[in-house]
């Protein structure tokens, strides 16, 4: 738009340079202020509009609204479960029905606990309740969790760690109506709507072959469910069933819940008795490091790299893989600044569990807290 504005008072100059010097120079200036006033105003319409794309979801809907089921995207959705899934009129029906918008979930997804600085999100869940709990966890499931060790390769201790932050070894699932909860970030939801639709056809197909009624199960206000909080699609593909019978059940087997957990970590290449992590100082000293940390957790670096730059010794990761450099906000009553880790292929497993590097670290360092000698 800039550049069509720009060329037709660039013509205008063009076609009115006839007369006097004197004449041409005042025609020259009211034009050079026409195209300045352009380009100012211009400038100025990209931001506005960026201002309302980010109104937040919440601000534009109401609470129980009834969801459209006669727009493009539910009739496409329709049509794929019905086609592809095989999924009857009838059941969809049912389900769908008078199926509403849940505000509070938009208000939730726009502040999310992963956003607050480390030193502010570790405390959630590294306490002394959840430690003193996790210890007795390990130790009352021992027989259990030499069988999963055995079995997936991946140390007891971040299993329970994972069990503990997601649902509280089991008392927190959530009371969210996941059903309604999917439908509202599909359709009201617009930064993340594709994503969310993917998980609501995951969600019906994990329910259908789990014998599971999609209109009763809870879980979190972002569509997770069960002790182990998946999403519907990690449950189709790592939850296990480690009970000797044919239901993956992440909501009431222990056995499950917690092989469930190991089998995901295992599946993103965990390696058991390897480094999850090492710290390498309170300031990065290469340019090198500095990209890789701004890149989050796909900016991945050489170890030997990392050990020259920041004068540490530093292990080998299994296969010589590559490490993350990891920032944690450090609290300003300590004197603020960061802490940096290098996080090697145990902490990446763990990041594709959660894509957050303070996740990812609040795992580990409860991990470590949780160990019995």
């Amino acid at each position: 738009m800039l550049n069509t504005l720009t060329s037709t008072v660039g013509h205008r100059l063009s076609i009115s340079t006839t007369g006097s010097p004197i004449s041409r120079l005042g025609l020259h200036k009211r034009y050079l202020v026409v195209l300045f006033s352009t380009i100012v105003l211009c400038c100025f319409k990209p931001y506005h509009g960026y201002a309302a794309e980010q109104s937040k979801a919440a601000d534009l809907v109401k609470d129980g609204q009834v969801i459209d089921l006669t727009s493009e995207r539910y009739a496409l959705l329709f049509k794929e479960l019905q086609n592809e899934h095989n999924f009857s009129p009838e059941q969809l029906d049912n389900w769908f029905a008078g199926v509403s918008i849940d505000k509070k979930v938009l208000e939730l997804m726009d502040r999310q606990w992963e956003a607050k600085p480390y030193y502010k999100y570790r405390p959630l869940f590294v306490t002394r309740r959840i430690i003193a709990k996790g210890k007795k966890m390990l130790t009352s499931h021992q027989a259990l969790l030499d069988r999963i060790e055995a079995r997936f390769g991946v140390e007891r201790e971040v299993i329970i760690a994972i069990w503990g932050i997601e649902s509280r070894f089991g008392s927190n699932r959530g009371s969210f109506n996941v059903f309604e909860t999917l439908n509202t970030l599909f359709d009201a939801y617009p930064r993340r709507s594709e994503f969310f639709r993917k998980q609501l056809v995951y969600f019906l197909i994990v329910c259908r072959e789990n014998n599971m009624n999609p209109l009763e199960i809870k879980g979190s206000y972002a569509g997770a469910f069960g002790q182990t909080q998946f999403i519907p699609s990690s449950f189709y593909e790592y939850a296990v069933s480690f009970d000797d019978d044919a239901i993956r059940d992440v909501f009431n087997s222990t056995e499950d819940v917690l092989a469930s957990i190991a089998n995901y970590l295992s599946r993103f290449g965990w390696t058991l008795n390897a480094p999850v992590y090492v710290d390498i100082g309170t300031e990065l000293k290469t340019q090198e490091l500095i990209s890789a940390n701004l890149k989050g957790r796909k900016g991945r670096v050489d170890y030997r790299t990392v050990a020259k730059a920041q004068n540490v010794d530093l292990p080998t990761p299994p296969n010589n893989r590559k490490v993350t450099i990891v920032s944690l906000e450090k609290s300003p009553a300590h004197g603020g600044g960061y802490r940096y880790v290098a996080g090697y292929p145990n902490f990446q497993a763990i990041t594709e569990w959660n894509h957050s590097n303070r996740y990812a670290m609040a795992v580990t360092e409860l991990s470590e807290a949780i160990k019995i000698p």
